[in-house]
């Protein structure tokens, strides 16, 4: 059973910076896309930034790139969002997300909320003007 955790959410001030985490455990080996999205209220979900395994590719949302980075630890069961320059608009709940099974590069970077297979309960992340 694939679990993931999120951890590292909070309250900090416009400018400032946070680091999101996510554990995931069950995970086998193999191709696969781990993620972050996010969901401020009365909003639909959206996708942050994703990382595809092997190879470490990343891709970012434009609204994040620049100022988020998604690095992936090498045993690929962990990764993080750090997320620098805040702005009150990037407040909302952040999911940690994977994807798993056959996929292509392109595939895998595909930031759809439906193509993802686990989602963790989420993290909140409130930014004040």
């Amino acid at each position: 059973q694939v679990r993931l955790v999120e951890s590292g959410g909070g309250s900090v001030q416009s400018g400032g910076s946070l680091r999101l985490s996510c554990v995931a455990s069950g995970l086998t080996y193999g191709t696969k896309s781990m993620a972050w999205f996010r969901q401020a209220p009365g909003k639909e979900r959206e996708g942050v930034a994703a990382v595809y395994s092997p190879g470490a590719i990343t891709t970012y949302a434009d609204s994040v790139k620049g100022r988020f980075i998604i690095p992936q630890d090498n045993a690929k069961t962990t990764v993080s969002l750090q997320m620098n320059s805040l702005d009150p608009e990037d407040t909302a709940m952040y999911y940690c997300a994977v994807r798993v099974g056959r996929m292509t590069v392109l595939q895998a970077l595909v930031l759809t909320p439906n193509y993802y297979n686990y989602w963790g309960q989420g993290t909140q992340v409130t930014v004040s003007s």
